[in-house]
């Protein structure tokens, strides 16, 4: 039951970011709309990056960020930023199809160096430091989509902007 619900979570998510990230005008990658925010580009990247993070959940038993580049360069080119994030939606499927309930409940550590951060089931970490955080950022990049006057697809119903399509 446990897996079900995950795959259930992760398609509507996953399917979700990606409405999110097509409508990312390569235009204003390196927009930002304040100068502690990340730029357009490099919240989608970082979209990106939480990805690969859920990934790494399902292949490894912890995950240091003492060892992980945390930052890279963010995209700018709207298609390499799709690409992407297909392929890794490709694998992280693939990954969470092979696993079992047994495998989702077994122990799972994020750490800094010897600091733990937290150590909790995968299947708990894939929805809080996976999926939850995901859908943190995709807000972000809702917010940034509205500033720059781009309708914003709905999540979880309309939006603002299909509503008044619809009307």
């Amino acid at each position: 039951m446990v897996k079900q619900l995950i795959v259930g979570d992760a398609k509507h998510e996953l399917t979700s970011t990606r409405r999110i990230l097509e409508r990312l005008p390569e235009e204003h990658m390196s927009w930002s709309p304040h100068q502690k925010s990340m730029t357009l580009g490099g919240l989608a990247t970082h979209l990106i990056n939480v990805l690969n993070w859920q990934i790494a959940i399902l292949q490894h038993p912890e995950f240091d960020l003492s060892t992980v580049q945390l930052r890279r360069e963010p995209l700018e080119k709207h298609a390499d930023v799709l690409s992407e994030f297909d392929a890794n939606v490709g694998k992280f499927e693939k990954l969470l199809a092979e696993s079992d309930d047994k495998t989702l409940d077994e122990e799972w550590t994020l750490r800094h160096g010897d600091h733990i951060i937290l150590r909790e089931p995968r299947a708990i970490a894939l929805r809080t430091f996976g999926l939850s955080h995901m859908v943190h950022h995709r807000a972000q990049l809702g917010v940034y989509l509205r500033l720059l006057d781009i309708p914003v697809p709905g999540i979880y119903g309309p939006s603002a902007d299909e509503e008044a399509q619809e009307n």
